[in-house]
């Protein structure tokens, strides 16, 4: 089988997933970064009367056109505390900010621009528009208006909206469900003395910290031995739990002890395609079953989480309905890069802030799938494509940030 170019890969991963329209209620607290399966109409009208802007007097504006004109303060108005009375000629209303405007007002004079007198008396100090400092009964919503459309992300602006209208629950589809099996006799579990042949297994925590951070739930299956009963009833274990991903890491390549492929092909899984024309990252596994994605990737730390970005991320958020991450991004070459092979090359580097604003990537000397130590003091991954030309310093290149803040 030739090796697949990574955007075809991509695209072939992502065109066989569709997003998950289950959904579930979920407290309000609960609810930030999910999505909105229904519309979320206003369950009342904010504000639910005509409310004051500002601390000042509630009168008519007919009373009080021009600077000088006298009136007597009958009564206060205060959020939760309304005046009950009517505003008359002559007459005014002591009023704080979001307190309800008293029938027969129809402006709010600041109270700087008023002068107090003896007698419960004040006198305007400035000019009156009409209607000033009110917001009118529904300025913000009224009751029925979809304010929230189904699809909304909610975050901390429309969770106060949401509250706003008086909603303590919301219907959002559910998260997909991403069960990770890591594979090999060699792997301990942090916290363990590992054997002379040993080491630990790292690849799932950080797998499992990009797919949470993707939008989804996680389900550890553990590490299991290079055995094919053993990866079998881990498969089982996943469909029991209805998961929607299984990620395998380690042995989805063809070698003597790597039983991934051979077993996940025995237990069901349709094949898509595996082998990328990528750097590091080549023997990635993508298939399904049932209704279950599979996604095998490398044993190698960093090409396990550079095929998570690349692949795992965006599946993820489209079963969950979430916009993709944006990730890339221009750079200019900070040092030479050589001229690239045949396959798409992802370089780990280092980014800094030139004083033009450019940012200027400067590639690690040593780029190892196996350097984890590297990888997580990159940036961002320098993306040569396959044959491109050795780029010079100052040329730009096209780059995937591994920090998406930087982008900002």
């Amino acid at each position: 089988m030739s090796l697949l170019p990574v955007a075809e890969a991509q695209a072939r991963l992502l065109n066989s997933a569709t997003s998950i329209h289950r959904f579930e209620s979920v407290a309000l607290d609960m609810a930030e970064g999910r999505v909105l399966a229904r519309d979320l109409p206003a369950r009342l009208t904010q504000p639910p009367f005509d409310a004051s802007a500002m601390d000042g007097y509630a009168l008519r504006f007919d009373d009080a056109a021009t600077p000088g004109s006298e009136l007597q303060v009958i009564g206060e108005s205060a959020a939760g505390h309304a005046f009950e009375g009517t505003v008359g000629n002559g007459e005014a209303v002591r009023i704080f900010t979001g307190a309800p405007v008293p029938a027969g007002a129809d402006s709010v004079l600041l109270q700087e621009d008023a002068g107090r007198l003896e007698g419960g008396r004040i006198r305007t100090t400035y000019p009156l528009r009409k209607g000033q400092h009110i917001r009118p009964r529904g300025q913000d919503f009224i009751e029925g208006e979809t304010v929230l459309p189904a699809g909304t992300v909610m975050d901390f602006s429309r969770l106060t909206v949401a509250a706003a209208m008086n909603h303590p629950a919301l219907d959002v589809y559910r998260r997909p469900l991403v069960a990770i099996l890591a594979t090999g006799d060699e792997l301990v579990v942090p916290g363990n003395e590992p054997g002379p042949s040993q080491i630990i297994a790292s690849n799932t925590f950080g797998i499992a910290a990009l797919a949470r951070n993707a939008g989804a739930h996680v389900l550890d299956l553990g590490i299991v031995a290079d055995d094919r009963d053993e990866i079998i009833a881990a498969i089982g274990r996943a469909q029991v739990a209805k998961a929607d991903v299984i990620v395998t890491l380690g042995g989805a390549s063809v070698g003597d002890h790597d039983l991934v492929q051979a077993t996940m092909i025995a237990a069901g899984m349709q094949l898509d395609f595996w082998r990328i024309a990528m750097r590091p990252g080549k023997p990635l596994m993508v298939g399904s079953l049932g209704d279950m994605h599979v996604l095998g990737l490398p044993g190698n730390p960093v090409s396990s989480l550079v095929c998570g970005l690349l692949f795992l991320e965006p599946l993820i958020r489209k079963l969950a309905s979430l916009p993709p991450v944006k990730r890339e991004g221009i750079a200019l070459a900070g040092a030479p890069f050589a001229a690239n092979d045949q396959r798409q090359d992802y370089v780990r580097a280092t980014l800094t802030k030139a004083d033009d604003g450019n940012w200027l990537a400067e590639p690690f000397s040593k780029q190892d799938s196996s350097m984890m130590k590297v990888f997580s003091r990159a940036d961002c991954l320098v993306v040569r494509p396959p044959h491109a030309p050795e780029l010079e310093v100052g040329s730009p290149t096209q780059v995937i940030f591994l920090r998406p803040d930087l982008l900002g």
